[in-house]
């Protein structure tokens, strides 16, 4: 029997509400007790023991928007290596988007995910499937076979459903499932610029996409969601004009949810002023209001769940002009520093961040993790939440390099990652090998 008992551990439970200092013992990769009290008698034979001085021990995060380049695109990164970047930054779960090559949007090619996550990832890796074959957004996918053979959702990823016929058709054919249909919400023939559109992109010389390209779209899907019933949720929205429709959808006991990236959370367009095309996202980098707007929403509720949006890109697509350059940046090890500036900050309460990225995607999922509870899987993270650190690109796990946050000082990081009762990441060593 395999044992591991965290003692001195400030135990969070974002799900109940649970704070306390104590200790967990893992079994045979499930959580087999916790509390104040647990090792007041002594720690178990055989039990090996992780000290953890009062650091907070919560459940592993659960990342709900991971773009990788395997199949079609390993050069920019493998799931296995996306797996090691994950664990370093404390994400035991993520979920990868179909936007590869081919497609995700075969029974055939969750299948494939499934078992080469099994083969080679040291976290759970589980698949959002394609809404349209091919992602061209013209035919619906088989989405009671894709949700059979593991898919956890369905979206187009990085593309828009433009068709409200397919849309209306998609969140029917979902609603009879139980399946959540997620979209990324910019109406594509007003989401042709390369930044967000203001007075600042009109002194840059770059394009411009106006917020109204992602509100038109939420607003157009929110009419059909209560045409069809079902779930909808917005992979990441940006502005907060979307925020408040959002709201007012909650109000009136519609299914909606939605995200929010960390890149959103910390950064705003003034960033692309260096013309530095790590910058540049999808949705683009909005004004310091709808900053404010986005991390005010996700105080509240509004806003379900935070996301990383990982999305490398080698060199030769991003040193390029600004506006020739591709979208995306990396950010599963990011993640967890960049919300904890935001609770460093007293602009949100670390069981209410910590929620959004473990309990509330687990719930939204149906993954049955995310929690700190016996009977459990043991996926958890030991998390110092005061140490401060500057991020190197050079010591990322991602073999991309284009984050946002180069150079940026952080305070707080993972320590330890557990998947499973299996360590898979300690800061400081190479687990994940």
């Amino acid at each position: 029997m395999s044992r591991t008992a965290f003692i001195n551990a400030r135990l969070i439970d974002p799900a109940s509400g649970y704070d306390e200092m104590g200790g967990l013992l893992v079994e045979n990769g499930v959580i087999a007790d916790l509390g104040p009290q647990l090792f007041n008698d002594g720690l178990p034979d055989g039990a090996e023991t992780v000290d953890c001085r009062g650091r907070v021990l919560a459940p592993g995060l659960i990342d709900c928007r991971v773009f990788t380049g395997e199949p079609g695109a390993e050069h920019r990164e493998t799931l296995a290596l996306a797996s090691k970047a994950a664990a370093a930054g404390g994400v035991t779960t993520m979920i990868v988007m179909p936007n590869t090559d081919p497609v995700i949007d075969d029974v055939a090619l969750v299948d494939f995910i499934e078992r080469r996550a099994r083969d080679t990832a040291v976290v759970n890796v589980h698949t959002m499937a394609a809404l349209t074959k091919g992602l061209h957004g013209e035919q619906m996918t088989e989405l009671g076979l894709l949700l059979d053979a593991g898919a956890v959702g369905f979206t187009d990823g990085i593309k828009a459903v433009a068709n409200a016929q397919v849309m209306r058709r998609a969140l029917s054919y979902a609603a009879h499932l139980g399946a959540l249909v997620v979209q990324h919400a910019e109406e594509p023939t007003l989401a042709t610029g390369v930044m967000n559109e203001s007075e600042l992109a009109s002194r840059l010389g770059l394009s411009g996409t106006p917020a109204v390209a992602e509100t038109i779209m939420i607003e157009r899907d929110l009419r059909l969601l209560e045409l069809t019933g079902g779930r909808y949720h917005v992979a990441q929205v940006s502005c907060g004009a979307s925020v408040e429709i959002i709201r007012r959808a909650k109000t009136r006991g519609l299914g909606v949810t939605c995200g929010v990236s960390a890149a959103h959370l910390q950064l705003n367009e003034n960033d692309v002023q260096s013309y530095r095309t790590f910058f540049k996202l999808s949705p683009p980098l909005r004004t310091e209001q709808d900053r404010l707007a986005l991390v005010a929403g996700l105080a509240d509720g509004t806003i379900d769940v935070v996301v990383s949006s990982h999305d490398p890109q080698d060199p030769e697509v991003k040193r390029r002009p600004f506006a020739e350059a591709n979208f995306g940046a990396i950010g599963l090890e990011t993640l967890l520093p960049a919300g904890l500036a935001l609770v460093h900050n007293g602009d949100l309460p670390l069981g209410r961040f910590l929620a959004a990225l473990t309990s509330i995607p687990s719930d939204l999922l149906g993954l049955g993790r995310g929690r700190l509870a016996t009977g459990l899987p043991a996926d958890l993270v030991l998390i110092d939440t005061e140490m401060p650190w500057k991020l190197e690109p050079a010591r990322l796990k991602s073999i991309s390099k284009n984050t946002p946050f180069e150079d940026r000082l952080f305070q707080g990081r993972a320590l330890r990652t557990m998947v499973g009762g299996r360590m898979v990441y300690v800061h400081g060593e190479d687990t994940s090998r």
